[in-house]
């Protein structure tokens, strides 16, 4: 095993061996790839059962409970396999507070197949850090994000609908962002140049993308977190585009709990000196990431779930003098920053994060009350879903939709589910949030 580890790392070009991996049997590679001319991190693991070789996603953990989870496609095909499309925007692509982009493009995934009258459309709006890639396809068997969810008999049964999933623009996994090369340029990225981005911009593009597809209406638009914030966006700008809505651990406008960990995020990382004002040679450099990111996986779950995942167990082996990862919650939060430093573009990172600050809903009233802004929206049916264990997006805030959208006349289905996870339950949480997103869309 030992001589195939070595085979792989030193067949494969920016290849190193890594530490202690986070999966059960397995030993961590690393292995740097390039995309579209922007270089990012890709953390993954070889398993020491079937040799096989896992991606692991920069948003979850991802677990082996036994050897039959194993997945036994060949390395090279997994590492090459990419089933992004790619979508000029229109140009000049004006921007909500006023800069310009030129040449810019979408990359998204689709499951399912579009019928004749185009009426079985689902839009889903991402996080702030995911990809297009929701769920894996034959044009890409890694997992998604949202495997469990997405799919074949899957609450999101891809047998009935078109699925499309979009990478926000503004994010570094295919669409357009700060880590895109600047039109005109061989190879300077737009970093600390990219003009302001708002969630309406990432709405704005969604929306062009599906004119560009010859969809005129999406039966339903699906948003979690930052997503969800784009859906909204996307019913203020093109009231009954959108028929029907999901809206998972969202809101209307960002509180300020909320914004203060976006900022004290924004900061670790403007601060750290490998940033340089967003002239780093690469986002591996930049080690405030990682510190970014142990600071939102905190607020990402609960500390409930903390007391009970991890109580106060000690790391194994662990130096009792001091201050290396001693308790069993540093060494998961370790294991966090580690994979997402040079995994997501740094201004990327803090554009989107602004973006999340900037969003309000009311902007897009009478400028008298967000009622009126939420009459614009013209929802049919909505499901609103929050987690009693939020923080980040407290249930109050998911309660506020569904009273403020049953208001302007949707039939709403709201549901407080019991996680422990936090804001991070939907992408974990199938045992509760999966029955709900399929009786709902069933129903349509």
């Amino acid at each position: 095993m030992a001589e195939l580890v070595d085979a792989l790392v030193s067949g494969i070009s920016g290849a190193t061996r890594g530490g202690s991996s986070p999966l059960p049997g397995t030993i961590q590679l690393n292995i740097e790839r390039k995309a579209r001319s922007v270089g990012f991190f890709c953390v993954c693991s070889l398993c020491l059962i079937c040799e096989s070789v896992f991606f692991a996603n920069a948003c979850f953990d991802l677990e082996l409970e036994s050897p039959d989870d194993c997945q036994t496609s060949c390395f090279l095909s997994t590492l090459q396999a990419d089933a992004r499309k790619y979508a000029a925007l229109p140009t000049p692509f004006p921007l909500r507070r006023g800069g310009v982009l030129h040449s810019a493009q979408l990359a998204y995934e689709t499951w399912g197949v579009l019928n004749s009258a185009a009426s079985n459309v689902i839009l889903i709006y991402t996080g702030m850090s995911p990809g297009a890639h929701a769920a894996s396809s034959a044009a890409d068997p890694c997992p998604g994000w949202w495997e469990d969810m997405l799919g074949a008999g899957k609450p999101i049964d891809t047998q009935r609908w078109f699925v499309i999933c979009v990478n926000s623009l503004g994010s570094c996994k295919g669409s357009t962002g700060p880590a895109s090369i600047m039109p005109g340029s061989v190879d300077q990225p737009y970093r600390m140049d990219f003009p302001d981005l708002c969630v309406e911009d990432i709405a704005s593009a969604n929306l062009a993308l599906l004119a560009h597809l010859g969809i005129a209406q999406v039966a339903v638009a699906i948003g979690c977190s930052m997503g969800g914030m784009g859906v909204l966006a996307h019913a203020a700008l093109a009231p009954g585009h959108a028929k029907h809505a999901v809206l998972v651990s969202s809101a209307a406008y960002g509180e300020p709990f909320a914004i203060g960990i976006r900022s004290l995020q924004r900061q670790i990382v403007l601060a750290d000196p490998n940033f340089k004002d967003g002239k780093y040679a690469s986002a591996t450099e930049v080690g405030g990431m990682g510190l970014a990111r142990k600071l939102g996986v905190i607020s990402y779950r609960s500390a409930d779930e903390w007391r009970v995942r991890f109580s106060r167990q000690r790391v194994r082996g662990a130096s009792q003098t001091g201050f290396a990862p001693e308790f069993e919650v540093e060494r998961y939060l370790q294991g966090h920053a580690d994979r997402w430093t040079g995994s997501f573009d740094p201004c990327s990172y803090i554009y989107l994060s602004r973006a999340m600050d900037w969003f309000d809903l009311a902007e897009h009233g009478d400028g008298q009350s967000i009622e009126s802004a939420y009459a614009k929206l013209k929802f049919q049916r909505a499901l609103v879903l929050g987690v009693a264990s939020d923080i980040l997006f407290p249930l109050a805030q998911q309660q506020e939709l569904a009273r403020a959208l049953a208001r302007a006349g949707t039939q709403v289905e709201f549901q407080a589910m019991p996680s422990l996870q936090g804001h991070d339950a939907f992408l974990v949480d199938m045992e509760n949030f999966g029955p709900a997103m399929a009786h709902f869309l069933n129903s349509l």
